[in-house]
């Protein structure tokens, strides 16, 4: 049964566990690239560095970006009732938060791929 993470390091260590991090990272890097935002995480990323990575591209988007980064809440399918529970007021907190809310997404489609194919 998938249950949701409560937090960035829960979700990577059970992605982890369920063998499931590369797929992880790859569905990261299809969702980005066809926002026309190009990442590419190397499949040799550790949990602490893409959870880094993300979190600065994120803040990146938010600051100089917001259309792309709109754009690319809507292409992954964040839910748009947690983003706008987020409080604003701290680009690097709200940074966080949104990465986390993109992680648990993207973990939500690879598990649910994995478990139902």
């Amino acid at each position: 049964m998938y249950i949701a993470p409560i937090n960035t390091d829960s979700l990577l260590s059970e992605a982890e566990k369920e063998t499931l991090y590369l797929k992880l990272v790859e569905q990261l890097n299809k969702d980005f690239n066809l926002a026309n935002e190009a990442v590419d995480f190397p499949l040799s990323i550790t949990p602490n560095e893409l959870k880094i990575q993300l979190h600065e591209k994120i803040y990146r988007l938010i600051q100089y970006k917001f259309a792309e980064y709109l754009n690319l809440l809507y292409i992954i399918d964040v839910s748009e009732d947690e983003i706008k529970k987020l409080d604003g007021s701290d680009l690097v907190i709200l940074a966080e938060q949104v990465s986390f809310l993109v992680l648990k997404r993207e973990w939500q489609k690879v598990w649910f791929r994995n478990k139902y194919r």
